[in-house]
């Protein structure tokens, strides 16, 4: 009997805590339901346009069965539907369905003010691009700096957009950080801190008045988050950091590390020297800058290169140009060929085309901006060319297999591969063919140039690969 009562008394021990058990998850299954649900908010009441204002263009803007229908109007500018409320740090999720041909975008973080271009709307913009370019997911800037984040940035990115079906985006703005995602794959990633707090408007594309009216974009299930954010998992894609000489956590987990670190002279030195040149450079307010001079090639600093060497890597600088200046970035410089003039390495072209006259020498243009200096021209794209003065953005990729890439402000500009014949062929006509493997080290070191011109340079960073 003792021993029966003893075991009806362990189940029924085991039995209650199994029962507390369920009754708490069940309890915390429905405080996180009802989290999430307190946690979202409808930006559309699905009746009317209570909390939105139109702007700038005159788009027809309506609701149809609880959607948002956005429709063109002939020779109109852009068209904005506004939220009237302000949001800094917040998730947006919501779905859209576009027709072919027509373009459109999702703004964030913008702003109308009468000082600025006469009201007009200008700030980030989610992208919606059904063209064969398929950009859907990037980000765009509008009114101010144009493409931040152009999908040549993700190829992967896509293919995530579905052409004639609704399709879902998630925007995740978080202090700095800007995700975006279409149908749950990952499409651009940017760190910017320019405009911390805007408004959300959804985008009607301006036609002209020969284009044909009555194109339709449609969204619905506009939600948005702004308390208690979590941001998605941690990815793999590319990411563009706008903050100067700013190395984020998501650029560290994928191997970047600070070329130079925006202060000092630490990890670089002379060509064919052992230290830094004592003039001719100055670091000031995150910038190394050469400064102007009445030298020759080489003559005043000098040219200056990191202390490491680099094989296969993705290295990515920003420069600004003076008016008529010329200067370059060069990799795999050896320093082997003596110690006269500029160390010689294959070159990144960072020059003024409009008023150096270097960028009517050589061949095909092949001496102009973002170039393979006296190799290859790079192509021109006309946004991807900042005017003299701005910050420009480039990219210099190596991979292990000797392919060799040059970007500009987002595009990608030149693509040739380091010992092929054609390369080969190219050297053989160039001022190079005196040099013996010109090129073709395995390692090499980083090199900015002295041209004597006031160029400047920051936010240099470099993954090996």
């Amino acid at each position: 009997m003792s021993s029966q009562y003893s075991k009806d008394q362990t189940k029924y021990r085991m039995k209650k805590k199994i029962l507390l058990l369920i009754l708490l998850f069940t309890t915390v299954a429905i405080q996180l339901q009802s989290q999430d649900k307190s946690e979202w908010e409808n930006l559309s009441n699905g009746k009317d346009f209570k909390g939105w204002k139109q702007l700038n263009g005159k788009a027809k803007y309506e609701l149809q069965n609880g959607e948002i229908v956005g429709t063109t109007v002939a020779n109109e500018p852009n068209s904005f539907m506004v939220t009237e409320k302000d949001y800094d740090d917040f998730i947006l999720e919501l779905e859209f369905k576009v027709p072919e041909g027509m373009n459109s975008g999702i703004q964030f973080r913008s702003q109308s003010k009468p000082e600025y271009m006469n009201g007009r709307v200008h700030g980030y913009q989610f992208e919606i691009d059904p063209s064969d370019r398929a950009w859907t997911g990037g980000i765009y800037e509008e009114a101010r700096r144009n493409w931040l984040y152009p999908l040549e940035f993700n190829p992967t990115g896509k293919k995530a957009f579905k052409q004639g079906e609704w399709n879902s985006i998630r925007l995740e703005c978080i202090g700095s950080s800007i995700r975006t995602f279409v149908n749950g794959i990952a499409t651009a990633h940017i760190i910017d801190d320019m405009t911390l707090s805007g408004f959300i408007a959804l985008q009607v594309h301006g036609i002209g008045k020969d284009d044909e009216p009555g194109k339709q974009i449609r969204w619905r299930n506009v939600r948005i988050q702004t308390k208690n954010l979590k941001p998605s998992a941690p990815n793999d894609i590319f990411v563009m950091n706008f903050i100067p000489n700013n190395l984020s956590e998501s650029e560290q987990r994928l191997g970047y590390s600070l070329l130079w670190d925006g202060k000092s002279t630490s990890g670089w030195r002379g060509a064919y020297k052992e230290t830094f040149p004592a003039k001719g450079w100055e670091i000031k307010d995150g910038t190394i800058s050469l400064q102007k001079s009445d030298g020759a090639e080489s003559e005043n600093g000098g040219d200056i290169v990191t202390q490491k060497e680099y094989g296969a890597f993705d290295l990515q600088f920003e420069f600004k140009l003076t008016e008529g200046a010329n200067s370059g970035l060069k990799y795999f410089v050896t320093e082997s060929e003596g110690n006269k003039g500029s160390a010689i390495g294959l070159e990144y072209q960072v020059l003024d085309d409009a008023k150096h006259p270097d960028a009517k020498q050589g061949v095909v243009g092949n001496r102009t901006i973002a170039s393979l200096y006296d190799l290859i021209p790079s192509i021109k794209e006309s946004r991807g060319q900042h005017k003299i003065g701005e910050w420009n953005y480039g990219r210099v990729i190596v991979y292990p297999d000797n392919r060799v890439e040059h970007w500009l402000n987002g595009y990608k500009v030149v693509d040739y591969n380091r010992g092929s014949l054609i390369y080969q062929a190219l050297v053989a006509r160039s001022k190079y063919a005196k040099y013996e493997n010109f090129g073709m080290a395995e390692k090499g070191r980083i090199l900015l140039q002295d041209h004597g011109d006031n160029v400047s340079f920051r936010s240099l960073k470099i993954r090996e690969l």
